[in-house]
């Protein structure tokens, strides 16, 4: 995957400038998702998640929201009041870097602390 981080000109043309980064992701089945999960804490760009053993969640992008979270058919399932539908994501690592993808294929990346 490359990663670009800003342009430079040359010839009045605006050139990507890249790094190709080495990435080594893992999918986890269900009981990797828990090993890797339970009693942890991620970090994501503005927000942070801790994983409680007993299956309580609390996100913070600014203010606490508690859930719920389990592992379900592989994948890490969250529920976050007032909704009782349960939202499921693919859970891949990549050292201390985590990966959950939902239904829409979008990303979303942390770091375990």
């Amino acid at each position: 995957m490359m990663r670009c981080w800003g342009f430079i000109m040359y010839a009045a043309v605006a050139l990507p400038v890249c790094a190709s980064a080495e990435e080594n992701w893992t999918k986890l089945d269900a009981e990797g998702i828990q090993a890797a999960l339970s009693g942890q804490t991620v970090d994501y760009d503005k927000a942070w998640q801790v994983f409680r053993p007993s299956g309580a969640t609390l996100y913070n992008a600014g203010r606490d929201s508690w859930g719920k979270w389990d592992v379900r058919d592989d994948q890490y399932c969250s529920q976050w009041p007032p909704a009782d539908g349960w939202a499921c994501y693919d859970v891949e690592v990549d050292g201390k870097n985590v990966r959950f993808t939902g239904e829409s294929g979008i990303p979303t990346d942390g770091m375990f602390r």
